[in-house]
């Protein structure tokens, strides 16, 4: 250990670089800031199969770093990153994910948020399956990860390098990796995660091909303003030249075989279907919009006239054109850039700058469900969330029920410093953000999150509790993403039920339940709320996107026996995961190995004093109408299905009757579902996993036993 490296140096250690063998590198880092050591652990057999890598991984270490004490805050609470053992293949579309776990401010429990980019990947070819950060530095850190050669570093932030993702990237780009200009990669988050409880992580990379950073978020939960409590400013990780053969797999040459046939249906299908290699996301607005299930005005409506201003065109029109990924070779290529974006607010007014995005989460959250209907806005606002280190989700939720709080009066410009924070007020969404950044204003209130704000107006400003947590869209303390839910109970339970709180990335089930009806019972519900968020966890244990799993589909997919779970391509996977370690599985073994994590996640929320069925609740709003403007705007709907369901006649209620009656039904069919989901999980009508459940599932630790015993 050398203590004189340089004049920012704090800790300078070499280590061994060994090879990746079949998609693992049997060690883990363990950086801990309070002593500036940095500790590297093997990776257990245990370890691989159970908890397979990624998300699993992440969770492991977490759990045996943290007590059911711990806050988001306390030198002991880790920030974990995790690739996975298929992560990190050039060949594979959507290979390139990294799992960000740690204790969220926001719900005060574990929370996951997966990323695009290069980190996780480098991070795995520097030497390493998982990295923790631990405790807290005394000043400003950045943490290197050198894996061509060899050296671990700790060393103090020079005083005059910027917060930004685009200046930290450009520097360590310099500074470390300018020899090969995509060697290097880049975590940080930015000055608002010091002001607010919103703060996300930004993934960047240098793009040599427009000379400029690029930049992929880890959202959700709050884990910027974890990383920037820890006075953590970058972890850079540099990687060797990525090859495929690099994650030395068992049979590379039918991981070529299977890579090849995935990819090419990439290519051949996508133009034909959502076009993600040109617009992204953005084809999602449209499509919203037209089901009703934009969400508009705080979730109130589900589509607005105005939508195509913020559509798929407008944005084919503003994207830089290019075949853009976030990892190497991913041929779905969905990572989209606007160049020479002038800025109209900010310190940075009048400037062109880069900006990365927007994606459909951003567009709708930040958009329409503030009533505004302006690409370029949204493109601002993108900007100076990533800028700034800010969960665009979190923002445009939150910022949507302070405006609704505002409209209906409880709230008033005495609260918000003179701010008019009415729907589709432009300058006043962009000045939250900026006073979040600035750390003033009432911006403040609204970046401790909606849970926290409706506490707050209700002490402080004597606000209705029961209306704001009616509109109040969070479940669990975590802002919903962006997707009406009215009409779909199986959706309902994918945001409710969902681990971490209200996202989608457990399962999105709209189309299939709404439109399709193709779950008509609870039990048919309780399957899909199954199947789906244990598929989708197993992208997380292996470092993969699911966006080549189901949202590019072959051409003949809709004639096969269940075109939701898009078979072929989980068969694929199955080959992938084999053809990189060596390990036979099956469409089942996948589900297997994903609700043995599944289940221990859940454990772990009960671990921190959640994880029950109270927890499992949602708001009204995502069930149905709670005012009348909202009931009158689809009565033809709602009263026919009080007539149909309840078999009442509406002619002689009141409005306020039929919408009580409505509620009701509702409301216990969200009970029954959660009844059915519990049960086909085998879990208690609680929420709390069985004994048997975990005893089946291998995962009946002494611990886990423990808290099981205790949650009955």
């Amino acid at each position: 250990m050398a203590q004189d490296f340089s004049d920012l140096t704090i800790v300078f250690q070499s280590y061994e670089l060994t090879e990746v063998h079949r998609g693992y590198t049997d060690r883990t880092l363990k950086v801990d800031l309070s002593n500036n050591t940095f500790e590297i652990k093997p990776v257990t057999d245990l370890m691989k199969e159970k908890f397979i890598g990624g998300k699993g991984f992440d969770l492991y270490l977490l759990w045996q770093a943290v007590t059911g004490d711990t806050k988001w805050n306390s030198p002991e609470n880790e920030i974990c990153i995790a690739s996975g053992p298929l992560g990190g293949t050039p060949i594979y579309p959507g290979s390139g994910k990294s799992i960000v776990t740690t204790i969220s401010p926001l719900t005060g429990s574990v929370i996951d948020s997966n990323v695009g980019g290069y980190f996780g990947p480098y991070l795995k070819f520097a030497g390493f399956d998982a990295l923790e950060i631990q405790g807290k530095a005394e000043e400003n850190v950045v943490v290197i990860i050198d894996g061509q050669e060899g050296t671990l570093t700790i060393e103090k932030a020079p005083e005059d390098l910027s917060e930004e993702a685009y200046e930290i990237t450009r520097f360590y780009h310099d500074k470390v990796g300018k020899s090969n200009p995509r060697a290097v990669s880049v975590v940080c988050s930015g000055i608002a995660a010091k002001h607010t409880l919103l703060g996300c992580l930004n993934f960047s990379w240098y793009d040599p091909g427009r000379s400029a950073v690029r930049i992929k978020q880890a959202g959700r939960g709050g884990i910027g303003s974890v990383f920037s409590d820890k006075m953590v400013t970058a972890l850079v990780v540099k990687s060797p030249r990525v090859t495929v053969r690099l994650n030395n797999p068992a049979d590379v040459e039918n991981l070529k075989k299977v890579g090849r046939a995935h990819s090419t249906e990439m290519r051949e299908v996508d133009p034909k279907q959502n076009e993600m290699a040109a617009i992204g996301t953005t084809h999602l607005v449209t499509i919203m919009d037209d089901f009703d299930l934009l969400p508009t005005n705080n979730f109130k409506f589900g589509r607005h006239k105005d939508a195509w201003k913020m559509g798929r065109e407008e944005y084919r029109k503003r994207f830089d054109p290019g075949f853009d990924g976030c990892w190497l070779g991913c041929t779905v290529a969905c990572a989209h850039c606007v160049k020479d974006f002038e800025l109209i607010t900010g310190p940075r007014k009048g400037e062109k700058v880069l900006v990365d995005g927007p994606e459909y989460e951003t567009i709708a959250g930040c958009g329409s469900n503030c009533g505004i209907f302006d690409a370029d806005h949204i493109i601002e606002v993108n900007y100076w969330c990533d800028t700034y280190g800010l969960d665009t989700i979190s923002v445009g939720t939150a910022t949507a029920f302070a405006m609704e709080c505002f409209e209906n009066g409880l709230i008033t410009t005495e609260h918000t410093g003179g701010v008019e924070l009415c729907f589709g007020n432009k300058e006043a969404a962009l000045e939250l953000i900026h006073q979040m950044a600035r750390g003033d204003g009432f911006g403040t209130v609204v970046g401790k999150g909606i849970r926290r704000m409706k506490e707050i107006c209700h002490k402080e400003y004597g606000a209705d509790l029961g209306f704001m947590n009616d509109i109040g869209m969070e479940s669990k303390g975590l802002e919903f993403s962006e997707y009406i839910t009215k009409e779909s109970l199986a959706q309902q339970g994918g945001y409710g039920l969902a681990l971490k709180g209200a996202q989608h990335d457990e399962a999105w089930l709209i189309f299939l339940d709404m439109v399709h009806n193709y779950m008509p019972t609870f039990e048919e519900k309780a399957e899909a709320l199954h199947w789906f968020p244990m598929f989708r966890t197993w992208f997380s244990l292996c470092g993969l996107c699911k966006l080549p799993w189901n949202d590019v589909v072959p051409e003949d997919n809709k004639d096969t026996s269940e075109p939701a779970k898009v078979i072929k391509h989980v068969k694929w996977y199955s080959e992938y995961f084999c053809s990189v370690t060596g390990k036979f599985i099956d469409p089942d073994d996948m589900i297997k190995m994903s609700e043995v994590v599944y289940n221990f996640q859940r454990i772990f929320n009960l671990k921190m004093g959640h994880g029950r069925r109270d927890d499992d609740r949602i708001p009204f709003r995502a069930m149905g109408p709670v005012t009348g403007e909202e009931y009158l705007s689809r009565r033809e709907r709602y009263d026919g299905q009080i007539a149909e369901l309840l078999g009442l006649d509406t002619t002689s209620m009141t409005l306020i009757d039929r919408m009580k009656s409505l509620r009701t039904y509702r409301e216990d069919m969200y009970e029954k579902l959660m009844d059915a989901v519990y049960k086909r999980r085998g879990w208690t009508m609680d929420g709390v996993p069985t004994l048997e459940k975990v005893r089946e599932l291998g995962i009946d630790f002494s611990d886990v036993l423990e808290l099981i015993s205790e949650g009955k």
